[in-house]
């Protein structure tokens, strides 16, 4: 048995904390992530992991040797990174997370430009709103909307550009119920609820949150977009789903002196990738084009 022989095994079972999964990021047999495992314990003459029938976890002395091991991949990564650096082209596999809808919308037109530039970058891109683990699910970006909250020293942070949220609501609904001009009025008019129950407002340069409630809850921007249109209601969303109905009149903005400060848009990704062509490349293309 080499020195290296189990180590990626090892590190993919200590992440994902299941052989089965470890095995699948792999793409090798169950069986044989448990040879090379077990086969490492024995050359080590120590146990690992503890193992029942329903969960897998880390010994102490399988924490300490992770954690060596962990950064000796790392830095094996970052050479491999820093040969590729001399022919400046973006190559090989990247692993992007975003937003649902700004992602389907927004990002992936954009990534799909860069990767039909060069051909020879393979993109695996999972929408969701969930904030995923990007070093422990081994994602090489991540593009988030808003503030960040969380970010670890682990991650290194890039703005691409700013949203606009908008309260808004259809001609009919302000025909119907009017135009609420202060922020205690929302508490009279029907509000399209999403994940969060209270909209963000400024006021004398202070920022105030509201707590509102309607006829609707959703977590999809879609569906209360639709709402809107339909005069059902107010909803307050990011200008990247109200913009084209604004312009055409579909909806109309209300409570503007009460507008928030614009969000960020950030690219975030591990500091062991910073010196990639494919992330610095695509960072700057979404930079150029988003800004």
């Amino acid at each position: 048995m080499n020195a290296w022989d189990g180590i990626s095994e090892f590190i993919a079972v200590a992440e994902r904390q299941n052989f089965t999964h470890a095995a699948k990021q792999l793409g090798i047999s169950v069986a044989q992530v448990s040879r090379q495992v077990t086969a490492l314990e024995e050359k080590l003459g120590t146990q690992l992991f503890y193992r029942t029938t329903r969960k897998v976890s880390v010994t102490e002395a399988g924490q300490i040797y992770y954690q060596h091991c962990r950064q000796l991949l790392d830095g094996l990564d970052e050479a491999e990174r820093a040969i590729g650096n001399l022919t400046e082209v973006p190559r090989g596999k990247l692993k992007l997370t975003a937003p649902t809808t700004y992602g389907e919308t927004v990002i992936a037109p954009l990534v799909n430009d860069f990767v039909t530039r060069y051909p020879d970058l393979e993109v695996q891109c999972r929408f969701t709103n969930q904030k995923l683990d990007l070093v422990l699910e081994g994602y090489d970006m991540a593009i988030r909307l808003g503030r960040l909250e969380g970010t670890t020293g682990s991650l290194m942070t890039q703005q691409l550009s700013t949203r606009r949220l908008y309260a808004c609501a259809a001609p009919s609904y302000i025909a119907k119920r009017g135009e609420p001009y202060s922020l205690s009025e929302l508490h009279h008019h029907n509000c399209l609820v999403g994940t969060l129950d209270y909209w963000r407002f400024e006021e004398d340069g202070r920022e105030r949150t509201v707590r509102i409630h309607g006829s609707i809850h959703a977590n999809s921007g879609q569906a209360l977009l639709d709402a809107a249109r339909k005069g059902i209601g107010i909803v307050q969303l990011p200008d990247y789903y109200v913009d084209p109905w604004i312009a055409s009149g579909d909806l109309v903005p209300v409570l503007t002196k009460y507008q928030p400060s614009d969000e960020g848009i950030w690219a975030i990704y591990p500091t062991n990738r910073h010196l990639s062509p494919k992330i610095r490349m695509l960072v700057e293309h979404l930079g150029r084009y988003l800004g």
